[in-house]
């Protein structure tokens, strides 16, 4: 049988443990794997020639993953799963109790479980290396750190560094893990090896590391128990302010660290292995378990048959501004590539330089980057305002107005400038990809790469593709996506493409609700309740009254039957109500931000305030319902390939609440036929608009999205 750890031991008494597990990526810490560690701590414990022992990894981005994700989404017992807390505690406690000292090497991505062993050990070590991330993700999946790190976590690096990692789930840089004491040295990554030996050489040699003392602040809220009152309150304050009572995996973190700190190792490992029984099989923690395997899915493979990527040395943004600025910056930070941004003025191209700048400041003050290495990357964005320079890239992305006959004579234009490989890509956000190539030579070669705003925040990305966009540009663009941290989903060129077309049924039906009388802060309150992050009056103003009310025609014209909108929605704009960015819109602004509902607004459209005492479950039923019937089209018309990426896609897209799962699996959990008969109920009262469509009676008779449209 193969064996995922390797032991080696040296005549001067330095052990190495190297875990590696076989055909895999990344170390998983799965039940085998752990079986076999036992065996070799119980070996370790009876050996009297080592003076010092480092736990390494062979892979070459990751140090150990965590726990094995497929084995916690398959537990249906809580009482199995409280156990399997215990055996991981009982393991890296013994691991901690070894008669020698033991050094953590970590030179890749530490998460979970991998950060729970590393706290068991002596010194931890890191690398200096940029995409080094090290943390505990769990109250991410759901559950909370449950072999040790809720209690060995404060007592490695104080009681506010800890929840700031553990409640949010987060994972630090190396250079943030040495400066909370997380990490004990931080090390070149050049000359990881050699230091690591050098480190545990002195451990042997008797040389111990200097103490690190812990901050003045630290030490006035966190040594005293009024201080530790203050920290938990505000932490408690903070985390129901964040998940809005929506995930209670943080808040049940938060009392097992409080457990730990009151009453001892021993009661917070008690308090650890309840919460995971308990927590580990509820509907949420399935949820977001589905959402960590789509996620990980969207992280490889997807490509199209039929085409290598073009390798991408160079690019150019067509449209400058603050869309065209944070798409420039996102390709000279992330690809460290030359790009050049073109624009028809000065001022949109020194807006466009002035956003990517700001970007890159916000890193150095968030200590992601250096200043030099800041001002470098910035460097590589050149600006112009002609085509100079786009004769040797090999992509170009076109961010300008959404005028589909501009953009037809602009790529019309690049097609004879640019190489016969450059693939040509549009950010549109509804036009369709087709009718933008009509007149470019080589069509095959443009293909959507919609972003989301702000470029630099949303992890989304919709790779658009036409009837016929070639399978390299396809694939050139889900690469280059994933290089620069995106998610890429492939949907096919139609009216809205996936995301704007499903928000268009929900945000159509918001402006119904509110021209029958209900409070624009009534429907938005519901919405949030339900778990989006915003509700649809707040989100377009967001967005933009002007852009919503522009891609409202277009939808609005695509699907007539089914999608129509009031008839005051112009009103809004020739008012000058275009939302956040002119201080007004649904809501009223103040230096940025939103302050409260503007009731001239009603006045404005016509509208009577009518509705009292809303019911808020009959209102976020009544905002999804139509999403659901629409998803199904969406399916059957090959817009997306799998219930599975329409779902990611929205989570990622929009912000649909992941502790549903997803549009698709929450649809199905709810069950196909009880969603049917409330569409009809809808559709009694309120018209045609509701009516369950043929592609959705498809769903129901086949048991739900998923089995349908599987991955």
């Amino acid at each position: 049988m193969s064996t995922a750890f390797h032991l080696e031991v040296t005549e001067s008494g330095l052990a190495t443990l190297i875990f590696d597990l076989p055909g895999k990526s990344a170390n998983v810490f799965t039940l085998e794997a752990m079986e076999e560690l036992s065996e070799i701590v119980d070996e370790l414990s009876g050996r009297s020639d080592i003076l010092c022992a480092i736990l390494a990894s062979a892979k070459k981005r990751i140090f150990i993953a965590g726990a094995d994700v497929n084995a916690i989404a398959e537990v249906t017992d809580p009482a199995e799963a409280e156990q399997g807390s215990r055996r991981g505690q009982e393991l890296f406690d013994r691991w901690e109790a070894l008669p020698f000292p033991t050094i953590a090497a970590v030179r890749g991505a530490c998460m979970g479980g991998g950060t729970e062993i590393s706290l068991s050990c002596t010194y931890i070590l890191i690398s200096d290396r940029d995409d080094i991330r090290i943390g505990l993700p769990e109250t991410k999946l759901g559950i909370v750190p449950g072999w040790g790190g809720c209690t060995k976590l404060p007592r490695k690096v104080g009681l506010m560094a800890a929840l700031d990692i553990i409640l949010a789930g987060k994972a630090v840089r190396s250079r943030k893990a040495f400066k909370i004491g997380l990490a004990d040295a931080l090390i070149p990554d050049a000359s990881f090896p050699r230091e690591v030996k050098k480190f545990a050489d002195g451990i042997i040699a008797g040389k111990k590391p200097k103490a690190r003392s812990s901050s003045l602040r630290a030490k006035l809220l966190e040594k005293n128990p009024l201080g530790r009152k203050i920290v938990f309150k505000q932490a408690r304050k903070q985390v129901l302010k964040t998940t809005r009572g929506h995930y209670s995996a943080p808040l049940r973190a938060l009392e097992v660290v409080k457990t730990a700190l009151a009453h001892g190792h021993e009661a917070g490992l008690e308090a650890e292995a309840r919460a995971i029984g308990e927590l580990a099989v509820s509907p949420t923690a399935k949820n977001l378990i589905h959402l960590f395997h789509m996620m990980e899915a969207a992280k490889s493979g997807g490509f199209i048959e039929g085409g290598e990527p073009v390798e991408v040395n160079s690019a150019a943004v067509l449209g400058a501004g603050v869309m065209g600025g944070g798409i420039a910056q996102i390709l000279a930070d992330k690809l460290s590539l030359p790009v050049r941004m073109k624009d028809i003025g000065y001022d949109a191209l020194a807006k466009g330089v002035q956003h990517a700048a700001s970007l890159f400041r916000k890193q150095v003050k968030r200590r992601w980057l250096e200043r030099p290495e800041a001002e470098r990357r910035l460097a590589l964005i050149r600006t112009s305002l002609d085509y100079s320079g786009f004769e040797k890239v090999d992509l170009v992305i076109e961010a300008i107005v959404e005028k589909l006959e501009v953009k037809q004579k602009v790529f019309a234009e690049i097609a004879s400038i640019v190489p016969d490989h450059c693939v040509l890509a549009s950010n549109t956000s509804s036009l369709s990809i087709d009718l933008i190539a009509q007149d470019t030579p080589n069509p095959e070669r443009v293909v959507g790469m919609h972003f989301f705003n702000p470029v630099d925040r949303m992890p989304l990305v919709e790779v658009v593709v036409g009837n016929k966009t070639s399978p390299a540009a396809i694939n050139t663009i889900i690469e280059v996506s994933r290089k620069l941290g995106k998610t890429p989903i492939v949907v096919k060129s139609g009216p809205g493409f996936l995301v704007n077309r499903l928000l268009a049924f929900t945000l159509a039906e918001a402006m119904w609700m509110l021209d029958e009388g209900h409070r624009m802060e009534d429907i938005d309150r519901a919405a949030s309740r339900w778990g989006m992050p915003m509700g649809p009056c707040a989100l377009t103003d967001e967005v933009g009254l002007d852009t919503a009310v522009h891609v409202s025609h277009i939808m609005s014209e695509a699907y007539p039957e089914r999608l129509t909108y009031p008839g005051w929605m112009d009103k809004m704009v020739e008012d000058g109500r275009l939302g956040a960015k002119a201080q007004k819109g649904f809501y009223l602004y103040r230096k940025g931000h939103r302050t409260q509902p503007d009731p001239a607004v009603y006045n404005l459209l016509g509208i009577t305030r009518k509705i009292d005492s809303p019911n808020p479950d009959r209102m976020s039923e009544r905002l999804m319902l139509p999403m659901v019937n629409e998803a199904a089209r969406c399916l059957e018309e090959e817009i997306v390939r799998s219930a599975a990426d329409l779902d990611l896609a929205l989570i990622l897209g929009t912000g649909f609440p992941p502790f549903r799962g997803g549009l698709c699996r929450w649809a199905d959990a709810q069950g196909g036929n009880k969603l049917a008969l409330e569409m009809e109920q809808w559709t009694a009262k309120l018209g045609d608009r509701f009516l369950p469509g043929n592609a959705y009676r498809r769903v129901i008779e086949a048991g739900g999205f998923y089995e349908l449209f599987p991955s």
